[in-house]
């Protein structure tokens, strides 16, 4: 092989690797980019979790306060 033909081939790894560096460092960007954005969605579904959680609880504590108030009035409807 002759000296040019070596010159042409490591120039061209050389430009290769180039390549692949800037865009190792596109995708790596484009990594912290989408975890920022994962990180909010994980704090905006817990919090979505946690007024569904809320509104389940509510819902069980009305139930039993109008199940209470049902059994008062047949109380004293019984009384009469």
């Amino acid at each position: 092989m002759s000296d040019e033909k070596r010159i042409i081939l490591i120039s061209d790894f050389i430009e290769q690797k180039l390549r692949k560096e800037q865009e190792l460092e596109y995708y790596l960007n484009e990594l912290a980019e989408l975890q920022v954005k994962i990180g909010h969605l994980k704090r905006e579904v817990d919090l979505t979790n946690t007024i569904i959680d809320m509104i389940k609880a509510e819902k069980v504590q009305m139930i039993k306060a109008n199940h209470n108030l049902i059994e008062s009035d047949d109380e004293q409807d019984s009384d009469m």
